[in-house]
């Protein structure tokens, strides 16, 4: 059975600003025909240089994991985790949208300087399995009737697709989202009507997370189906650098966070302690931690 994951050879086609902060490359190639897209937050690998400076070169295989393993330390490519954005098989592309953040990791620094032709290996969802890609938290259900969105900056290509896969439905849930960004030109426009989207820019150095929390405790609303009293946080998860926690079950009201870990862990006390939200309702993701390369 052909593996659910592969690696796929692609070259950047074009680059699109999408804010100040935003960068989204649109990748192209024959292999893009057997690649797949399960859900808006889809997860999927880009393969940078090695420490060494060799370009990636891994083969197409189904053990991609253990042919990277098997290279020498200094000769595996350097490698990020991002969101398909948006896959177009027809057309043999996908987007995958960069954070801009200077020379600090080699993603960023890939980004800024890429030009169309450049070669790209990435890990992503192979059509050739028969089995569901994994890879993503998001599952919308048509009994959702309310749904709370929370991302930074890394995290909105991922929130915004959400919004976008609501926005074809006949009846889409009712929705609050907060999205934090660097600057307020950062804040992207969209046919949204059904959400009450809070764009929170961190001009002027406010710091990581502070913006956010402060409107989730002015505006978030949490409805009683929803909420559940004496509720433990004290589990291993407060100590650890990442939180990662999956919703559970089928429920009228989903939440979705994702964002640097230490804003994740106090958006995660917010939420359950202090609006008694339903950990069973609540996907929270940290997708970067802050002071380690991105």
């Amino acid at each position: 059975m052909a593996a659910g994951y592969r690696i796929f050879n692609v070259t950047l086609k074009r680059r699109i600003q999408v804010t100040p902060s935003l960068l989204r490359c649109v990748f192209s190639g024959d292999e893009v025909l057997e690649m797949k897209h399960d859900a808006p937050d889809q997860r999927i690998k880009l393969l940078f240089a090695a420490e060494d400076g060799s370009s990636p070169a891994m083969p197409v295989s189904d053990g991609w994991y253990q042919d990277y393993l098997a290279l020498p330390k200094g000769q595996r490519p350097v490698m990020r985790t991002y969101t398909l954005r948006d896959l177009r098989r027809k057309e043999k592309e996908v987007d995958v949208e960069f954070v801009l953040h200077g020379e600090t990791g080699p993603a960023s620094s890939w980004a800024m300087h890429a030009s169309p032709g450049a070669k790209m290996q990435i890990v992503a969802p192979n059509a050739a399995s028969p089995e569901d890609s994994g890879g993503y938290e998001w599952i919308y259900h048509d009994g959702i009737r309310q749904a709370l969105l929370i991302a930074d900056e890394t995290a909105v290509p991922a929130a915004v697709g959400i919004l976008e896969q609501l926005a074809r439905l006949d009846n889409p849930p009712k929705v609050q989202a907060f999205f934090e960004v660097p600057l307020a030109s950062d804040a992207q426009r969209g046919e949204f009507p059904f959400a009450e989207i809070h764009w929170l820019s961190r001009e002027h150095h406010a710091p990581f997370g502070a913006k956010l929390l402060a409107a989730l405790r002015d505006y978030v609303t949490i409805p009683d189906c929803a909420r559940v009293a004496d509720q433990s946080l004290e589990d291993k998860s407060l100590i650890e650098d990442a939180i990662w926690e999956r919703a559970e079950g089928k429920h009228p009201f989903s939440a979705w966070v994702a964002a640097e870990s230490g804003v994740v862990k106090k958006v995660r006390h917010c939420l359950i302690d202090d609006y008694q939200l339903d950990r069973e309702v609540v996907n929270f993701m940290a997708y970067w931690t802050l002071g380690r390369g991105r």
